[in-house]
């Protein structure tokens, strides 16, 4: 897997209390990063299911198991 670099700028406070508390920064930069692209990626998952929600609603039930029918025929 190729990586990259990022730089972020910190308080001197902030930076002194990682260090006295042993924080791997680079370790809880990429969980977080990791989490909120996880939580974006189900923001667009939800809102995408909710348009095909709405298109597959203008479809009538029996035009929908007609070609369930005529799908499951022609294997």
């Amino acid at each position: 897997m190729k990586s990259v670099t990022i730089t972020v700028r910190i308080s001197k406070r902030l930076k002194e209390s990682l260090d006295r508390y042993g924080v791997e920064v680079s370790k809880v930069v990429r969980e977080a990063l990791e989490k909120e692209v996880k939580r974006r990626k189900l923001e667009d998952l939800k809102r995408v299911a909710g348009e095909l929600g709405v298109f597959f609603s203008k479809i009538p039930d029996e035009k929908i198991v007609k070609s369930i029918k005529e799908t499951r025929r022609s294997r």
